[in-house]
């Protein structure tokens, strides 16, 4: 029912494609060590690390220049920010499985024991102090994710491939693609949901009464700008439903763009192909949401998920000022957003 009637999808995948799922399911990390070694080299590790450090780097510098936010709450946002752990690629200490019994031939056994393991794994946490290095998402996985209760993003080896990521390009089209997805990731321990957790990832609302109030104002216009969007007619996207996303994607075109010039250390972006640097950042951006959708999928997304779909998550540029100087965007055109 989910996958035909409510996602439109024609076929169950096939049989090689479950197994891999159930494999990685039950031994992710030991598959991920294979994957890093193959597809994720030390030099595509580096290059994605240094673009997250300009990453952070910028989202100090828009923080300390908020100008709705109070400047004691600057202090504890900047305290977060440098608490903040970013965690790229794969973990610094693999998984040890020597524990996990696997017997060739016998796969609903071999599924049992690996449950049974991760069981006995968890009992083990328990009156132990957290663990701050684990992960929660396997290396070969294709997302990112931010976790509040410990302070930190992370981006799994996977997702730092094209069209994200590519250690080769031009740092513009990085910038734009894995670069605002980092920085979408990071804002959403700075907004109304990541203002609820102080440094340490504890419980705590750090931000003021009149904070909550300048941010709705901010907010409330960006939830009508998007319920104006018409995917499918008579079904709009919903503003609201999508805010927390929509503001994060905002945020992370932004200090990725601040990034992506700090990383040019001062000089002029090349000319490639008649493009200038900033044409190619936002091209970066546009490429990263490219897809395409089933009617029923993409009715499903309208209706429940907290992301815009693609097209209209690229039109968040319409809201920055650098996006209408590259492309020379005028009042009366189609892609125009009134101030």
């Amino acid at each position: 029912f989910y996958g035909t009637t409510l996602s439109g999808t024609p076929e169950q995948q096939p049989r090689w494609k479950r197994g891999v799922s159930t494999v990685s399911g039950a031994m992710g990390e030991a598959i991920g060590q294979q994957y890093v070694a193959q597809y994720f080299p030390p030099e595509a590790k580096a290059t994605a690390d240094q673009l997250v450090k300009n990453v952070i780097a910028a989202m100090g510098d828009r923080l300390r220049n908020l100008a709705w936010m109070a400047p004691e709450t600057k202090v504890k946002a900047l305290a977060k920010l440098a608490a903040f752990t970013p965690k790229i690629g794969y973990p610094d200490k693999w998984r040890d499985y020597s524990a996990l019994t696997i017997k060739p031939g016998d796969l609903v056994g071999n599924v049992a024991r690996a449950n049974a393991f991760d069981y006995d794994r968890d009992l083990k946490k328990l009156g132990q102090p957290i663990d701050r290095a684990e992960w929660f998402m396997t290396p070969m996985t294709i997302n990112a994710y931010a976790n509040p209760t410990m302070n930190e993003v992370v981006f799994p080896a996977a997702i730092l491939q094209p069209p994200f990521f590519d250690p080769k390009a031009d740092p513009a089209i990085n910038y734009g693609g894995i670069g605002a997805v980092i920085g979408h990731e990071i804002s959403h321990h700075f907004d109304d949901q990541g203002r609820k957790y102080d440094a340490s990832g504890k419980l705590t609302d750090w931000w003021t009464p009149q904070d909550v109030a300048r941010f709705k104002v901010f907010t409330d216009a960006l939830v009508k700008q998007y319920d104006a969007y018409e995917p499918l007619p008579g079904l709009h996207v919903q503003g609201g439903l999508t805010l927390g996303e929509n503001i994060a994607d905002l945020a992370g075109l932004t200090v990725a763009y601040d990034a992506y010039h700090r990383s040019l250390g001062g000089k002029p972006a090349p000319v490639i192909d008649g493009t200038t640097g900033d044409q190619r950042f936002y091209y970066g951006w546009a490429g990263v949401w490219r897809s395409k959708f089933r009617e029923p999928a993409l009715r499903q997304t309208l209706l429940s998920d907290p992301h815009s779909p693609g097209h209209q998550r690229v039109l968040t540029v319409r809201n920055l000022d650098p996006w209408y100087a590259a492309f020379g965007v005028k009042p009366g055109e189609a892609s125009y957003l009134a101030p």
